[in-house]
């Protein structure tokens, strides 16, 4: 190569084995257009001529980028003077400064932001988009190099499968229809829709298309948008791993209520166990004799949540949590087990387990709803269920309910629909697929109402009440406790509390895998090297640590303690991580880049109402769940225990160490960027090259003043 260098500067040597990246057609005079994917615009490879192209200042080893800088001008992760020009032996040179597609100036000079995610995954040239609006041109390379291979879905099914299982969680059974009916019944509907249409369905389409087209977890896809954020990665994957400390052991009652229902007879019907003591009364056994009972009294499924299941009586408080319940930790165990083949080979492994775990639970609430319907008193229950209660739609509350229920339905934040979608191929039609997966959780969680309060309007009529709340409870206890007694009633019992709690497992394990695989994925991308080949390891240590986190949730004590986190550990913590989200994207990544992202993945950009939506009202909506959920705050209680004073002390430190990660990783960066301070704002809102994630392969070429 040599001998085309001519009189020109120094030409930096590409390897062999990376020319398979630069397509060229060898037909010189039948230039042929680039497969992106119905990308707009006219596409086309640049002629091929009799020799190489010219790349100025440029080197690709290994699939890494090196940047060589023009006198310490730029940035030194920037890329400067790539050139394509097609030249022989030197003839018609065109500056370094200036681009052979005329885009040059010699004010400016071409700053080329390389990726190796951004790809269509069936392109066999390359091709230029160009922007008319904000002049962004975007050069997408051939497929082919070992450097742009990435895991990807099995089956487009899959990542549906998977996306909806993370949506579709334990909240949908037992939270979205008490909280329904609680916020007025039928008329919780308008907020919840409204909450839906204007900010949940916004952020979770943002989420989907920035992984797809950026193909990068949570924490590397930040340099690609706006490096000053990338603490929000971080902030992320410590939420991800609180949240895992405590839902995990969730799952851990359900695997010891699903062991224990191996019986001839449901260990919760009666009061005659080890673990009663006197207020144990079957009221329902009670009522058919007319007998009356205190507000003390508890139902056995009560005494065995709490003294079996929990021994939560045994512990004082919050400061007292006692040793760990061994049986929960050997079913906590069992759940990591679980998690850990599940994880270990990526989608490869758990793209295959959604297939069981995604669509069992929509075969038991189907058959639950069957049961439910043909039981006495479940018109009740339903009635009660959608009663519209138009007053209440005037209380400031109802609406952070319902924003709050669609927002941690969808999940947006969790960066878990950053993940998923980044093994899709880059023509997927994300569009699509957040509109599928929104109205599948919508409908799972309406339908499970059904499911849920047919057969509170069964208790209710087992026990002579006419009032609905009088056999409700919020929480996890409406599924551990008044469900747990309702199955007791059943004819077959046994078959039924087997199917009920192996569909809470399902449903929770869902929701785990892509907790977890948020921070697998987010690591992985972040630091190939040190932990993107050595997976197995990873999961293994990653699970490890949240396991023994999770042990302190199974102690006497430990339902104080997830009661706590489950507050604190997301709550503004998240909201205030996806407000941030939003904001760097649509302001600083531009709304337009945006625009020409989707336009180059799905043929067609987004309308006036996504882009109202992602740069208005989405920030809005997040803004105003932020700062009703301070004005709006109580005082912490489980039971009959209310929480200490400096409990709310310490849920505080637990929300300010994800979201501080924020601001300390912008100060770090800004400190050792080098350059000048204006210099280091300029990069560091601006998209950069390389990083520890793999270099960038795509050019998105802006104009920056020399």
């Amino acid at each position: 190569m040599d001998d085309f260098n001519g009189g020109d500067p120094p030409v930096e040597k590409i390897g062999q084995e990376n020319w398979d990246k630069f397509d060229f057609s060898p037909d010189p005079h039948t230039p042929r257009k680039a497969s992106l994917l119905s990308a707009p615009g006219s596409l086309q490879t640049p002629q091929r001529s009799n020799s190489f192209p010219t790349v100025h200042r440029f080197t690709v080893h290994n699939g890494d980028s090196n940047t060589l800088l023009n006198g310490g001008e730029a940035p030194k992760r920037r890329v400067s003077g790539y050139s394509t020009t097609s030249t022989e032996k030197g003839k018609d040179r065109k500056h370094s400064n200036q681009s052979a597609n005329g885009y040059g100036s010699p004010k400016y000079r071409k700053e080329s932001t390389m990726t190796n995610d951004s790809l269509p995954t069936s392109s066999s040239t390359y091709g230029l988009v160009s922007s008319s609006e904000n002049k962004d041109k975007r050069l997408i390379p051939k497929q082919g190099s070992e450097s742009l291979q990435r895991e990807q879905w099995g089956r487009k099914l899959e990542f549906l499968l998977s996306v909806i299982g993370f949506a579709v969680d334990l909240g949908n059974v037992w939270r979205f229809p008490y909280i329904c009916f609680r916020n007025g019944g039928g008329a919780f509907l308008i907020p919840y829709f409204l909450m839906m249409a204007f900010g949940g369905i916004p952020l979770f389409y943002l989420e989907l298309i920035l992984g797809q087209y950026h193909r990068s977890g949570c924490i590397s896809i930040w340099g690609k948008i706006c490096p000053i954020f990338k603490g929000v990665g971080y902030a992320i994957c410590l939420m991800a791993i609180y949240v895992s400390s405590y839902y995990n052991t969730v799952i851990g009652w359900a695997v010891y209520y699903l062991y224990s229902s191996f019986a001839s007879e449901l260990p919760w019907a009666t009061c005659n166990h080890s673990w009663t003591d006197s207020r144990c009364l079957d009221k329902i056994n009670a009522a058919a004799h007319n007998q009356t009972w205190t507000n003390n009294t508890q139902s056995p499924a009560q005494q065995f949540f709490d003294r079996h299941v929990l021994e939560v009586y045994k512990s004082t408080g919050l400061g007292d949590l006692g040793p760990p319940r061994w049986q929960i930790v050997l079913c906590l165990f069992v759940v990591y087990f679980i998690l850990y083949f599940c994880l270990w080979k990526g989608v490869r492994s758990s793209g295959k387990v959604v297939w069981v775990t995604a669509t069992f639970p929509y075969i038991v609430l189907f058959i639950l709803l069957i049961r439910g319907a043909m039981l006495p008193g479940a018109s009740i229950g339903i009635r009660y269920y959608l009663n519209p209660q138009w007053h209440l739609l005037a209380k400031p509350t109802v609406w952070l309910e319902a924003a709050t229920q669609v927002f941690f339905s969808l999940g947006p934040g969790f960066g878990t629909l950053i993940a998923l979608s980044s093994y899709n191929r880059f023509d997927n039609n994300c569009y699509r697929d957040a509109f599928i997966t929104s109205v599948v959780n919508c409908l799972t969680s309406f339908m499970a109402g059904f499911v849920v309060f047919s057969v509170l309007g069964y208790m209710a009529h087992l026990l002579n009440k006419t009032d609905i709340e009088e056999v409700t409870t919020p929480g996890v206890g409406l599924l551990f406790v008044v469900y747990g007694q309702a199955l007791t009633t059943f004819s077959g019992s046994v078959f039924f509390s087997i199917i009920f709690f192996l569909m809470i497992i399902t449903l929770g394990l869902d929701s785990s895998f892509g907790g977890l695989e948020a921070v697998i994925t987010g690591f992985s991308d972040e630091y190939p090297e040190t932990i993107g080949k050595h997976r197995e390891k990873f999961v293994l240590g990653l699970l490890s640590v949240s396991f023994l986190l999770a042990l302190a949730t199974t102690t006497q004590g430990g339902v104080y303690l997830m009661t706590l986190l489950e507050v604190y550990a997301t709550g503004p913590a998240i909201m205030t991580v996806v407000l941030l989200e939003s904001i760097s994207v649509t302001w600083f990544y531009g709304i337009n880049r945006l625009c020409e992202d989707v336009k180059a993945m799905l043929g067609f950009g987004p309308g006036i109402f996504w882009r109202v939506c992602w740069t208005v009202i989405s920030p809005l909506f997040l803004s105003f769940m932020i700062v009703m959920s301070f004005i709006f705050t109580s005082d912490l209680q489980y039971g009959d225990y209310i929480f200490p004073s400096w409990s709310m002390g310490v849920g505080l430190a637990i929300t300010l160490s994800s979201i501080t990660i924020v601001p300390v990783y912008a100060l770090y960066k800004f400190i050792f960027e080098p350059g000048s301070p204006q210099q280091r704002c300029f990069s560091l809102l601006r998209p950069e090259v390389g990083g520890q994630a793999q270099p960038r392969e795509s050019l998105a070429m802006t104009s920056v003043p020399a």
